[in-house]
């Protein structure tokens, strides 16, 4: 008797919520597939921000300094990357070979500009880890310094949080600074590192 009570009342729910939602579709606007088509086709189309990452593509050498404490003087590594243009020119490749805390060390970043969301997005994997690190952000007003922000789960429970700032400083240097904050901790530099384009 309390599975035929409970079953019913389910039923009637699920009939008092039917109506609101065939008038909440008939509200929606129709929109024309031509015009969809259109809009998304120029969603598609690499534009300005596209195009400063293309005068990225090249082969470029890496001095890396890293802040594993506050107050306490950075390791240094250096590295090679290559960077080029993939997918008819909508992202930004870069594999990266060279060291880290000691350790040979390779990875992996795409990075691109979201037409519809009007925001940088940059994902990264490599070889210590294995989880996708994925930040977002916008630039100023030349779109030469990019600022990103992402965080990732830390080793005990809880997150980091990042802030990259990404400087295209000129034609053949960039300076790539990760930022860090664990948990409710203070802000800490972390990471610079430092490209120059190979002549």
């Amino acid at each position: 008797m309390r599975f035929t009570s409970v079953t019913l009342i389910c039923l009637c729910m699920v009939m008092g919520t039917v109506p609101v939602l065939a008038k909440d579709k008939k509200s929606e606007k129709q929109i024309d597939p031509q015009v969809m088509m259109e809009a998304y086709t120029k969603l598609a189309t690499p534009g300005e921000p596209h195009k400063q990452f293309a005068s990225l593509a090249g082969s470029w050498t890496t001095k890396t300094k890293e802040w594993m404490e506050p107050g306490k003087p950075p390791s240094e590594s250096t590295g090679s990357v290559e960077m080029k243009m993939v997918l008819d020119g909508r992202f930004l490749q870069q594999e990266f070979t060279g060291e880290m805390m000691g350790h040979p060390y390779s990875g992996l970043g795409i990075s691109g500009y979201d037409n519809l969301r009007k925001r940088y997005v940059s994902t990264w994997i490599d070889t210590m880890g294995t989880g996708v690190f994925v930040m977002e952000g916008t630039a100023n007003a030349d779109g030469k310094t990019i600022t990103l922000k992402g965080q990732h789960a830390e080793l005990g429970g809880g997150q980091m949080t990042h802030r990259a700032v990404w400087k295209l400083v000129d034609a053949d240097t960039q300076i790539f600074e990760m930022y860090g904050t664990h948990g409710h901790g203070k802000e800490m530099k972390m990471m610079e590192i430092t490209y120059s384009r190979k002549q």
